[in-house]
């Protein structure tokens, strides 16, 4: 009897779960909707995934000389968006429809179209120095310029006097800028501060692939069976076209058998077509699990030993963009002759001044060549929990590294940073990327139907993210429990766009398969994991999970967390009535302890009984309001709520 009612329920909840591949069918026709959409336009921007639309593009770009910084910081934005949509297409396409070619094409486009932007930046920058005597500010006698715009901000200054004793360059009355010693200010040199919002000097990282392990077991069985079941609509439908073709009859008696076979055909063929649809939808189901099976896989170990002074990007995360800083030669100037402009171009183009030189040999004092002293501006949108540590780019080794720069200080409520700097180049500011790992509580709680909150409590902040249909938003962030304003607030995005946002705005609270080398997790295992993701995903509409302290004290074959029903759009009240569960993936029951008991036990609640499912489980407690909420909610809400819910692993980093 038990064993039947278990095959029940699981039929049941494979019939709920359908949710999953509806939703990956209805993203799938989403993008295919966008890229027609895009080509009927003919709005003139390329389709980055397609190699001939994005190389014309690039080509194109090429060829046009003598833009101005206003100019390439115009075509910037759309460059920075092509890259954005080929970074989406990366992490939003599921590893089994990537195929390697794809990954390969999208990654270089990326590469070029970054590279490319930065080309035109530098040629820009040649042509506004080229003009710097013109632009000469009357005190100083110097050139002082600012660009700002929202993806990039451009300091430049041109040494035009040789002043030795202006040492001290500051820009528009900011502390921003940099203390130079004597053998610069003496120098035909020109200072550059290129600061892009974006990062495009960290490598790109690996397109994760799907498993061989998890995709493996029912596809190939599965995959026959679509192919066996199309065969036979195919073998049926051509068998019936041979009948009618040998057999003569009279126009009457033709006509009347047509009509009858049509209606066995159709019969015949509808049973099939059903069948081919349902095995579909299991391939389809199969390698959705696999791929949110992916989002929970550990690695083994790590990829690669970081040695110091290398940053460990697995352990660190680059926050507020990069900062070019450069010394570069002065290029000849322009001259006016006879009421025409005339300027020499070097062939070579904008050229690197190199400090300190190679050889120091011709400079009697030991320290003519000091290290820099820069103030940078910390991006205003970045939230930085701990100071920042500044790290800058080693060209050779395709790495940040922290030596050569000294004399860090940070003040955080001017937000401007301060350090000595041996040689020039790409510098950024690192965090450690699990600065809010362990969470120290988090909370599920329905807003509506299709409309849930939920809540990340760590060391340093509480993150409140509303999910609506396929959307996410940041609802709110306090900081030492006081509400702290975002740029990212009010803004609605996909979920895979949503991570990106807030990670890069420094409020990563999402593990990737290399964290638990830097956190101390609470091991659970990842198929559990993903169930009980599954489950709490489906029934999020009406019932309200949180976190409970036991779900460190129990195995990891077995997650306990507290959940109740919520059917109010008010707030909670202080002491709500929890019921407390521990779920196997295969088995869910109500545990008899609450929050305060003194130890941890397995000890089945009073007049409850164990179960398949998270949905029987709680179907025992819950009112038919609340079950019908749960069948209401929509597919790409479900959808929406579990990739968050596989994104943060509440149940193992808590």
């Amino acid at each position: 009897m038990a064993l039947e009612r278990s095959n029940e329920e699981l039929e049941e909840l494979y019939l709920l779960e359908r949710c999953f591949p509806e939703a990956e069918k209805l993203k799938r026709e989403k993008r295919l909707l966008s890229q027609w959409k895009h080509y009927i336009q003919c709005g003139g921007s390329p389709d980055p995934s397609i190699s001939q639309e994005i190389n014309t593009f690039i080509s194109l770009w090429k060829e046009e000389t003598n833009e101005t910084f206003e100019a390439v910081i115009a075509k910037s934005k759309l460059v920075l968006n092509l890259i954005e949509r080929l970074k989406l297409i990366l992490l939003e396409t599921p590893p089994y429809d990537l195929q390697d070619k794809n990954i390969a094409q999208y990654q270089g486009s990326i590469l070029e179209l970054q590279e490319l932007l930065h080309l035109k930046f530098n040629i820009a920058t040649e042509i506004l120095l080229r003009q710097a005597s013109t632009l000469a500010d009357l005190d100083s006698g110097n050139m002082e310029k600012v660009i700002q715009d929202e993806n990039v901000t451009l300091y430049v200054w041109a040494n035009l006097k040789k002043n030795p004793r202006y040492r001290s360059v500051r820009f528009s009355e900011t502390q921003i800028g940099f203390e130079i010693p004597r053998i610069l200010a003496t120098s035909d040199i020109a200072l550059r501060l290129l600061h892009t919002h974006y990062d495009h000097v960290t490598p790109l990282r690996p397109v994760p692939a799907a498993s061989q392990e998890n995709t493996s077991t029912v596809t190939p069985f599965v995959k026959g069976e679509v192919k066996s079941v199309e065969a036979a609509i195919s073998k049926n439908l051509q068998e019936e076209c041979k009948q009618q073709e040998n057999e003569p009859h009279s126009v009457h008696e033709e006509e009347t058998k047509v009509m009858e076979e049509q209606d066995d055909t159709e019969r015949q063929t509808e049973e099939p077509e059903a069948t081919k649809c349902d095995l579909e939808m299991k391939l389809l189901s199969e390698t959705v699990s696999a791929a949110q099976m992916l989002l929970l896989e550990n690695a083994c170990e790590k990829p690669y030993s970081f040695e110091d002074p290398e940053v460990d990007l697995y352990q660190f995360t680059t926050l507020g963009g990069v900062y070019h800083l450069d010394i570069l030669e002065l290029p000849p100037q322009c001259k006016p002759v006879k009421g025409w402009m005339i300027v020499e171009i070097l062939k070579e183009g904008l050229q690197k001044y190199v400090y300190p030189p190679e050889t120091t040999e011709d400079f009697e004092m030991e320290n003519a060549f000091p290290p820099i002293e820069v103030m940078l501006k910390v991006h205003e949108n970045v939230i930085f929990f701990e100071d920042p540590m500044v790290a800058r780019w080693d060209a050779e080794g395709k790495h940040w590294k922290t030596d050569g720069i000294s004399n860090v200080s940070y003040q955080p409520e001017d937000r401007l940073i301060t350090f000595s700097l041996e040689t020039f180049g790409p510098v950024t500011l690192i965090q450690d990327a699990h600065v809010n790992m362990p969470y120290q509580s988090w909370e599920l709680r329905p807003l509506d139907v299709n409309k849930v909150l939920l809540t990340v409590t760590t060391v340093f902040t509480e993150i409140q993210i509303q999910i609506k249909e396929n959307l996410c938003k940041l609802a709110s962030i306090k900081l030492n429990n006081k509400r702290h304003s975002s740029a990212l607030e009010e803004k609605w995005m996909s979920p895979v766009s949503f991570i990106i946002a807030l990670k890069e705005a420094g409020l990563n609270i999402f593990p990737t398969g290399h964290s638990h080398f830097y956190v101390v997790t609470n091991y659970k295992l990842p198929l559990v994991e993903m169930k009980a993701y599954r489950q709490m995903a489906l029934l999020s509409s009406a019932f309200a999970f949180s976190w409970s302290r036991w779900n460190t004290e129990c195995d990891p074959k077995n997650v306990v967390f507290k959940v109740r029903e919520h059917l109010t759009k008010e707030e909670p009240s202080q002491n709500p009535n929890w019921n407390f569960l521990m779920f196997s993936g295969d088995r869910a029951q109500s545990l008899k302890i609450n929050e305060s008991s003194e130890a941890f036990s397995k000890a089945l609640k009073e007049e409850t009984e164990f179960h398949s499912t998270l949905y029987h489980m709680v179907k025992d407690f819950a009112s038919k309001e609340a079950m019908e909420k749960v069948r209401l909610s929509s597919c790409q809400f479900i959808d929406s709520v579990c990739h968050l819910l596989l994104s943060t692993r509440l149940l193992s980093y808590s």
